[in-house]
């Protein structure tokens, strides 16, 4: 069922009223802005107040104030929501049983905790297309000033590494936000009405993506390929959108030429035994056979969670997810992991081939799972276990799947059918009473 106002009658049958949750939505907003720009890092007078601990608590405060008045309960939950807690779940036993250091595997474990807390937040305050738009374009926009940060910042910086703190501080975690929300930005470039927005969403795209090839990063780049390959079937050849085609290629080009040096450097050289590269390949390597060495030794609760750097005697991650994910939290952590992310891809299989969505929800659609796509192959390259931004991409899709089964299965009225052209979320019904979509 879709949230209402006091101007669109209930339907029949409709128990209490739902909860105006706007208050709660404003702080899960704002945890999503603070997360995904990280402006305690760059505006020096934040970094002394905890803003994503305020806005988190808010957001939780506001959410447990309206407990049984919520569209949503929790036995409406979907299975991905057990799965993360179960993982979670996995890595307390990991933490306390830790061969390495129990306290510091807990205490990263709590702190990783909260983004059950945001997943379930998303999925229960995200009821329509409207909110679900404006938590992306929170994340997009933030990404797209941090990468404009970055490069003033850091011009000088040797693949940009440590000029934001937090999740951003290593180029290859930089690189990896930016390829997971550019689809995003090329769907808000596409939907946007005015000129003005269209502009700067091409000014947006180009400076994450010369953000991108100043990391240096390899596993971005080759997860940039996977997931704009994916990115441009929808937009550009499903979409008839050829020009997009042309239009990234000669994007893709200009940038190579005009900061893409260190990063063909770096490709080039992991062949090149005197390279640094090819030493941070062997490196790699290394990590990766010391990883499966520990799954051997600790297959059931791992070494605890972000223990492995001190089990690999060299201080760095192992650069794959699925081993990191493994190695730390154990086999069963690993599986509940992947039933996690499998979940997502079975929302976007079904919303996929649904053929009443409009233009708009449509474009989105596949900008989730372009960037889902560009996870799945990144992450065997990058240790991203614990970055937040894959974790919300799985919530957006659960969130959009339960509105548009929601939608389907409540009692229509001509008022709900206006909201859902407003919102730009149309379902078979409305369809057969000749309602038109946005556009």
């Amino acid at each position: 069922m879709i949230e209402t106002s006091k101007h669109i009658p209930q339907p029949a049958g409709q128990g209490k009223k739902p909860a105006n949750l706007k208050g709660a939505f404003f702080w899960l907003s704002a945890f999503y802005f603070v997360y995904c720009a990280r402006p305690e890092d760059w505006i020096p007078i934040l970094k002394y107040i905890p803003l994503a601990k305020i806005t988190g608590v808010f957001a939780l405060l506001g959410l447990l104030n309206s407990l049984g008045r919520t569209q949503r309960k929790f036995r409406d939950l979907p299975p991905e929501a057990n799965y993360l807690l179960g993982m979670i779940g996995v890595f307390v036993i990991s933490a306390l049983l830790s061969p390495i250091w129990a306290g510091g595997a807990l205490r990263n474990t709590l702190d990783f905790a909260k983004v059950w807390i945001v997943w379930v937040l998303t999925f229960f305050l995200i009821t329509d297309f409207s909110r679900l738009r404006r938590v992306i374009y929170i994340q997009a926009s933030s990404v797209a000033v941090i990468s404009l940060v970055s490069l003033i910042m850091g011009h000088n910086q040797p693949r940009l590494s440590g000029v934001i703190g937090g999740i951003y501080s290593n180029p290859n975690d930089l690189a990896f936000a930016i390829v997971l929300t550019l689809p995003f930005s090329l769907a808000f470039l596409l939907t946007s009405k005015k000129a003005i927005f269209k502009v700067l969403w091409v000014l947006g795209i180009l400076i994450m993506g010369l953000t991108l090839f100043m990391t240096a990063s390899r596993a971005g780049f080759i997860t940039l390929m996977i997931s704009g390959t994916v990115c441009l079937w929808h937009f550009g050849v499903k979409g008839r959108r050829f020009y997009l085609l042309v239009a990234s290629a000669l994007a893709i080009v200009l940038l190579l030429a005009i900061a893409g040096r260190p990063l063909m450097s770096r490709m080039n050289a992991i062949t090149d035994e005197r390279g640094e590269a090819y030493g941070s390949f062997e490196a790699r390597k290394y990590l990766m056979q010391r990883a499966i060495e520990g799954i051997e030794h600790y297959p059931l609760f791992g070494l605890g969670m972000k223990n492995f750097e001190v089990y690999s005697g060299v201080w760095h991650d192992v650069h794959m997810t699925y081993l990191q994910i493994a190695v730390e939290g154990g086999i069963p952590s690993l599986i509940l992991y992947l039933l996690f992310f499998s979940r997502a891809f079975s929302n976007l299989r079904k919303l996929l081939r649904r053929k009443d969505l409009d233009e708009h929800t449509t474009l989105f659609v596949g900008g989730l799972h372009s960037s889902m796509i560009g996870f799945a192959v990144g992450a065997l390259f990058a240790p991203e276990a614990y970055q937040f931004f894959p974790y919300f991409a799985v919530a957006y899709t659960s969130a959009l799947a339960a509105t548009l089964t929601q939608r389907e299965t409540a009692p229509q009225s001509p008022a709900a059918g206006r909201w859902s052209r407003r919102y730009g979320v149309v379902s078979a019904n409305h369809r057969a009473n000749d309602l038109t979509p946005v556009r």
